[in-house]
């Protein structure tokens, strides 16, 4: 007679990121009735809509085994580009944003260049990348007839515009180009060809190679989307902002990581999700804004629970794939069944 035992079903990570943003909504709800209203919601939106955009496409960089920590200074450098050329330089809005974009996308070509084909860590040449960007964006705005200080601000109303409408009166329009990003995200990763080749090349890059696949272009790719999402985002935070700065975005390269981390895609690559990521930058997102509101924390202290939520995830993600660990947890568990079983013997 066949044994008929039911396998366990695999731990679903997306329906717990969906738990987990159902727990904020009750505790921040809970504690105060405000963070529950559409309007505050939607304008919070603003602020971690840059994490949400940008962490999307960092996922590809982190499933093909690498990563991006050089996205945050593109954004500064995205912002100034638009400022300084529309400006100083008289280009019209759309064409600065056009160039702005170019740049960015050249900018993740060359790291993806390096991290592909010179073989040079992701980590450092991101690293480097990030120094780079950031000084490029200071050396642009000295180019400004602005102080760098004040920034560059009195954009034209058609730029604004795509900050200020706002969907049937109530979903600014930034949230809507977000969604349209991940849906993207979404059918580029999951649902083509160049989706599978990514995974492929995070599982073995070798393998991929001898499959056919050009596992250097792929990765290379993936630092070039990665770079135009940040240029996405520069453009929407400057647009919300109504104001160009070398320095903007400087201090979310932690909550982006985070997302992708905290997402379901693994650092060693081959395993990553754009609907994860896509989540946990929203419950980041939402942290980050129910924190203060409900709790009173101080926004300076805001990294302290995102630092600890990033080590947590990835210890144990860590712990829970290590064989020691896992075979530990069996042992225990059959003892306990032992003495469950003997007690209940005793008492019997």
């Amino acid at each position: 007679m066949k044994n008929l035992t039911k396998k366990r079903p695999a731990f679903n990570w997306t329906a717990f990121l969906v738990l987990l943003l159902i727990l904020e909504f009750v505790i921040f709800g809970g504690t105060n009735a405000k963070f529950l209203k559409p309007a505050l919601l939607m304008t919070s939106a603003n602020d971690f809509l840059p994490i949400c955009i940008i962490s999307i496409f960092v996922t590809f960089v982190m499933i093909t085994g690498g990563i991006d920590i050089q996205v945050a200074s593109i954004i500064g450098l995205n912002s100034i580009i638009i400022g300084v050329a529309w400006q100083d330089f008289g280009l019209n809005i759309w064409a600065a944003v056009l160039v702005a974009i170019l740049v960015a996308a050249a900018g993740g070509a060359l790291s993806g260049f390096f991290v592909a084909y010179c073989g040079v860590q992701a980590m450092v040449v991101t690293l480097g990348g990030s120094f780079l960007y950031s000084g490029l964006a200071l050396l642009v705005s000295t180019l400004s007839s602005t102080e760098s200080y004040q920034g560059i601000s009195g954009f034209p109303a058609s730029f604004r515009w795509i900050t200020k409408y706002k969907v049937f009166g109530v979903v600014p329009f930034q949230i809507c180009i977000f969604l349209v990003l991940l849906v993207i995200a979404y059918l580029l990763l999951h649902k083509t060809k160049y989706g599978r080749k990514v995974f492929l090349v995070g599982v073995n890059q070798s393998a991929a190679e001898y499959s056919g696949i050009n596992s250097r272009r792929i990765i290379m790719s993936t630092y070039i989307l990665s770079a135009v999402s940040a240029a996405i985002a520069g453009v929407i935070l400057t647009s919300y902002l109504g104001t160009a700065k070398s320095d903007l975005g400087s201090g979310l390269t932690m909550n982006i990581i985070t997302a992708v981390v905290l997402g379901g895609t693994l650092s060693t690559g081959g395993k990553g999700s754009a609907i994860g990521t896509a989540l946990a930058a929203v419950i980041i997102g939402l942290l980050r804004f129910g924190m203060p509101l409900c709790f009173k924390v101080n926004t300076q202290y805001l990294d302290i629970p995102i630092g600890v939520l990033l080590v947590v995830v990835v210890v144990g993600r860590s712990l829970a794939g290590n064989p020691n660990v896992i075979a530990k947890f069996a042992k225990m568990k059959e003892r306990f069944k032992g003495g469950s079983a003997k007690s209940g013997s005793a008492e019997a």
